[in-house]
């Protein structure tokens, strides 16, 4: 039996273990569950080392003498004092650090999610889509003045809104199970295909 036969079986063999799931809860699906976390984490743990740990820690420190790079190197490392009881709280640290950088990207956060999509939105109305997005997007904005109610003319014309946003959260789901029915769709393929060699 060739390798790639073999993996081809243990692939399938845990590829039904996931869709067993689809009848109940059962000890095949926790155990290729938990294999996937475990072998998850430790994928991670050395693509974090070779990774991270090797290009931005080891080198420049012991190879290139950057000796400045220790103190952000340690504050780093006091992330993983989080499974020590006694020292757990050195961890705060490294995490206070990293809200003051979230704190200096909310002007690039609001620049790119709002003060792009207002630049989009100001150009001269020459088409009948951007006539559709212009009459959505004020819509939209009107749906949350809750100032006034929406009742007569301005509760029709708001009602617009309601309609853009369905059809926006629907079409994003739409996507969003897309998205999980190609997946189904590959493994599909692959039992059939590379396993079964059914449509070969």
């Amino acid at each position: 039996m060739s390798f790639e036969m073999m993996s081809n079986l243990v692939g399938a063999f845990f590829t039904l273990c996931i869709f067993s799931f689809l009848y109940k809860d059962n000890p095949f699906y926790q155990m290729a569950e938990q294999l996937l976390v475990g072998i998850s984490l430790g994928y991670g743990l050395v693509l974090t080392y070779t990774r991270v740990f090797i290009p931005y820690v080891y080198q420049p420190i012991i190879l290139k003498h950057q000796w400045v790079l220790i103190f952000p190197a340690i504050l780093g490392m006091l992330y993983l004092l989080r499974f020590s009881r006694k020292l757990g709280w050195l961890s705060r640290y490294p995490i206070a650090f990293s809200m003051m950088a979230v704190g200096a990207s909310v002007p690039m956060g609001i620049h790119a999610t709002i003060l792009v999509q207002m630049r989009q939105a100001m150009v001269p109305i020459e088409t009948f889509n951007l006539f559709l997005i212009f009459i959505g997007t004020i819509a939209v904005l009107l749906y949350f003045f809750f100032s006034k109610a929406h009742t007569g003319v301005y509760g029709k014309f708001v009602d617009f809104g309601k309609w853009y946003m369905m059809i926006g959260f629907g079409a994003s789901f739409g996507l969003t199970v897309m998205a999980r029915i190609s997946l189904l769709i590959g493994r599909i393929q692959f039992l059939v295909n590379d396993v079964l060699g059914l449509l070969k």
